[in-house]
């Protein structure tokens, strides 16, 4: 599922408009993502929660050339699943 599947399928559940609907996904999207960015986490409940963890510098290696390469350190959004979410899908 896409991000316009998704649209089509919140308009055929909620009777909203396509434009609505596609308002509402956004919203939620730019909420999650504002939040991340702020350094908080998102928790919904039986669903999971967003967060941000901090992934240390490393050093790797170029595949073609073998050369050794600086990876810098950087903030990655996580998702955990809910037990709900566990429990529906298995």
């Amino acid at each position: 599922m896409n991000k316009n599947d998704l649209i089509n399928k919140v308009s055929d559940d909620t009777g909203l408009s396509k434009a609505d609907s596609t308002k509402a996904v956004d919203s939620v999207f730019d909420s999650i993502t504002s939040e991340l960015k702020s350094g908080g986490d998102v928790r919904l409940i039986g669903f999971g929660t967003f967060l941000v963890t901090k992934r240390k510098a490393t050093t790797g290696r170029n595949p073609q050339t073998g050369a050794t390469i600086q990876i810098p350190a950087a903030n990655v959004p996580k998702f955990r699943a809910g037990k709900a979410l566990k429990e529906s899908v298995n």
